[in-house]
């Protein structure tokens, strides 16, 4: 094992010549949306080593989906034991960002025989990026960068290819671009049947085991990555699923997460499964941008995930690497448009440029659009955005993002909720539309309300409650409230209860398995405030505890004195249920503030509505 600091690498034997070097992070690793569970993450790469085939051809090593710079150190060290300097080392690059390039650079300074496989657009990104220079974030001086070694010859895949090893092991190579890893590659190796997916079937979880323990341990996880990464792509992963299932598969290693042997099928039946609501939505919004450092397309990220939250498909398209009648095609078919871009220069990247122009030639004035960016000092990319789409007669759903350098937890959160905001306001416009319609054809309205069966449904009651949550510390904290009403007492050995949250709820990124939160109980004939307040509609980012003064549990999470009772507890288990997730807590400890009083109910008269 090589560690520095809070991050090793650690060597799991796959087979014969064959090892898994994996990076291990206990903590939150990057800002990113992806890593929002903070369960820390593992990058998983696998070593081909050095021998002979079977022919008794010698090869070289073969370095399988090396990690990011975040893991440099501790991975470096580990590989120097195993592969010598002057090893004709070869590296496969399962997908191409800033953080890739570094490491790679630094894989060329110790292994100067070095060479890279890359799909077609891998290369084209490793060309652009290597001799890109980050800059300085804000306060510190840009310090003196070494001289960067020259791009290793690269090996370019594509189309589907086999490469031999040594030991008896041969590589399959698949490029599967996507929006947002448009230089994809994947491996198989076929005497083994490892798929080494990379970002496909991926989990930020720190775990010590080649594999997972039990099949659907980490169901949680997968599937938070894929809401996060893959929901905005649903239609382009569904189709690099069909390729994956069509191969001898027996076990899957994806780049972050344990690897998977025991219902890998079930995997990849969740990866349609969870692609459906997208598909099915009738709303979509066409999501555009280009990203030179990573942040605009974490920007873009936490905008998709707050969108396809609310029940809204999104088209996300890498305006670097789209053929021009896709970018048409989704500009004439959206409901709204979001259009991002990195100031490079002072300028817009060029491909940028073009799509504006597309938009302003193509674009329907009367759907609403926003725009959003990262920039290093003054976000000219920005403001060219905002002042053609404004002076070319577009809404904007939203005020621009500006994102200088990355953005932090709070900024991604609002970000979200920035997305959810303008997904609902979609559904607002097309509920108004519907009822139009459905006057002007005379027949009257049917409200579902007026079921027999939603009618009896309503006269389920749940107690008044507004539901809390903290998660972090100091200016990263995160924090969120909702008026709760679907609450129920669901265990009496552990104490537990269920809420329902509405999946677009902004409070839902801080109730999943293990994170702690507060129900507050309301009094009868004193719950109208407090409901006032919290079901009072907040912008992305706001303070919803801002002016209260508020008590706290042991554990950090806020209390409303006026509350009749509080509960602290932990979400024990998450259970889809359509619009809603059911979430299912174990109380750890609670308080009874006013025992003369009795517990605020709702009563309602259709299950239509809360």
């Amino acid at each position: 094992m090589s560690s520095g600091g809070d991050r090793s690498v650690i060597a799991l034997p796959i087979d014969a010549g064959m090892v898994c070097l994996r990076g291990l992070s206990p903590k939150r690793l990057r800002f990113e949306v992806e890593y929002g569970l903070e369960r820390g993450t593992t990058a998983n790469a696998v070593l081909f080593e050095a021998g002979v085939t079977d022919a008794g051809q010698p090869m070289p090593p073969v370095l399988v989906h090396p990690p990011g710079a975040s893991f440099a150190g501790p991975f470096l060290e580990e590989l120097r034991r195993r592969v010598p300097a002057d090893a004709a080392l070869k590296v496969v690059v399962g997908h191409v960002n800033p953080n890739r390039v570094a490491l790679l650079q630094e894989l060329a300074r110790g292994w100067p025989g070095l060479m890279l496989v890359a799909s077609n657009a891998g290369a084209r990104l490793l060309q652009e990026l290597w001799s890109l220079r980050r800059p300085a974030p804000p306060g510190q001086e840009a310090a003196e960068a070494p001289e960067l070694p020259p791009l290793p010859p690269i090996d370019v895949v594509k189309q589907d290819a086999s490469r031999d090893l040594a030991s008896g092991h041969r590589l399959t190579l698949l490029p599967v671009p996507t929006p947002r890893w448009p230089g994809g590659l994947v491996a198989v190796e076929e005497s083994s049947g490892l798929l080494m997916s990379d970002k496909f079937f991926a989990a930020h979880v720190a775990a010590e085991r080649f594999e997972e323990r039990s099949p659907g341990l980490h169901e949680e996880d997968r599937r938070y990555f894929y809401d996060c990464l893959m929901a905005p792509m649903a239609r382009q992963v569904e189709a690099v699923v069909e390729r994956l299932e069509e191969l001898d598969i027996r076990t899957i290693a994806p780049g972050h997460g344990p690897a998977i042997s025991e219902g890998w099928r079930s995997l990849m039946a969740d990866y349609r499964r969870w692609g459906e609501s997208q598909e099915r939505s009738q709303l979509s919004v066409a999501l555009l941008f280009a990203s030179a450092y990573g942040n605009t397309a974490a920007i873009a990220d936490a905008l998709a995930q707050g969108v396809s939250r609310a029940g809204v498909r999104v088209e996300s398209i890498n305006c670097e690497f789209s053929p021009a009648e896709q970018l048409l095609g989704a500009i004439r078919q959206c409901d709204a448009l979001l259009i991002g871009s990195p100031t490079l220069g002072g300028h817009a990247p060029t491909p940028i440029v073009a799509a504006l122009g597309t938009v302003l030639a193509e674009g329907d004035r009367a759907k609403p659009v926003g725009v959003f960016g990262s920039f290093g000092w003054s976000g000219e990319a920005i403001d060219l955005l905002e002042s053609k789409l404004r002076d070319g007669g577009f809404r904007f759903a939203f005020d621009p993002i500006r994102i200088k350098f990355s953005p932090d937890a709070p900024a991604i959160k609002t970000i979200e909720e920035t997305g959810t905001g303008l997904a609902r306001q979609l559904r607002a416009e097309q509920r108004r539309r519907n009822l139009s319609q459905q006057r002007r054809g005379g027949g009257g309205l049917q409200e579902v309300s007026s079921d027999p069966a939603m009618q009896a449904l309503g006269r389920v009651v749940g107690s008044l409650s507004v539901l809390t949550a903290r998660k972090g510390e100091g200016d990263q904290a995160l924090s969120g409230a909702m008026v709760a009403s679907w609450v129920s007492q669901a265990s009496f050995t552990p104490p537990g209860f269920t809420v329902a949250v509405a999946r677009e709820r902004a409070v839902e990124a801080l109730l999943h398995v293990g994170d702690r939160f507060a129900l507050n109980l309301l009094a009868a004939g004193r719950e109208s405030g407090t409901m006032r307040r919290f079901l009072k509609p907040f912008p992305p980012g706001a303070d919803r505890f801002a002016g209260l003064e508020l008590e706290s549990t042991a554990n950090g999470q806020p209390v409303l004195p006026e509350a009749l009772a509080w509960l602290e507890a932990t979400v024990q288990q998450r259970m889809e249920c359509g619009d809603h997730w059911l979430i299912y807590a174990q109380a750890s400890q609670g308080k009874v503030l006013d025992g003369e009083g009795t517990t605020a109910v709702h009563q309602r008269r259709s299950g239509a509505n809360y």
